[in-house]
């Protein structure tokens, strides 16, 4: 985000086209796409990543149903997910994704300890064996673009195929995005104020 505001603003609801209600129904089904429409006072909130990627609906719709499979219905835990979306958001200094991944983190069970702990890799004394090797592999991706081979074996002793190739889909997608919101400037849901910011040291 920008001192005077996001690059591309998010889209008013109200101004989403029939392409736009289409590609929210389509990767959240009609029940909660109509919940989320409707505006009632009940209703949550449509996050500024959800209105933001709505400028370009053609490309929202495939996206959001795609990463409804990481989401909703994934091979991999979401602990693991949520393990190395963390320390892809830590690593590219994405505070929208970090803010909104700490929310998702503590459904998962992910301790404020291990929260803290993102920020040392693999290098804090907090993490089960799988653990440490999927943080090794979010680094792997980030750094050469491919796990190593000794990584891959130990993860490939715990994971079956369709897992081990969430692993990199899940580092590439959340990269992707991280690098989408911080050029888009993407600012901060006002419940995520409450969030946890980055770490402290991420901006060194």
């Amino acid at each position: 985000m920008s001192a005077t505001g996001p690059r591309i603003a998010p889209l008013p609801i109200d101004q989403w086209s029939d392409e736009a209600v289409a590609a929210l129904r389509a990767a959240f089904g009609e029940t909660a796409a109509e919940r989320l429409l409707a505006g009632a006072p009940d209703a949550p909130r449509v996050p500024n990543a959800l209105t933001t990627l709505m400028r370009h609906p053609g490309l929202a719709g495939p996206f959001l149903t795609y990463n409804a499979v990481l989401l909703n219905a994934p091979a991999l835990e979401p602990r693991l997910r949520e393990l190395m979306v963390l320390r892809v958001a830590w690593r590219t200094r994405s505070t929208y994704e970090w803010a909104q991944h700490v929310r998702m983190a503590r459904r998962c069970g992910i301790t404020a300890e291990e929260i803290d702990a993102i920020t040392d890799g693999t290098g804090a004394g907090v993490w089960s064996p799988l653990d440490a090797d999927v943080l090794s592999a979010t680094d792997q991706l980030l750094d050469h673009y491919r796990i190593d081979d000794d990584t891959w074996a130990r993860l490939a002793e715990r994971l079956d195929e369709r897992q081990l190739m969430e692993v990199a889909f899940i580092v590439g997608t959340y990269t992707c995005l991280a690098m989408a919101f911080n050029s888009f400037g993407l600012e901060l849901d006002p419940e995520l104020h409450e969030t946890t910011a980055l770490p402290p040291d991420a901006d060194a």
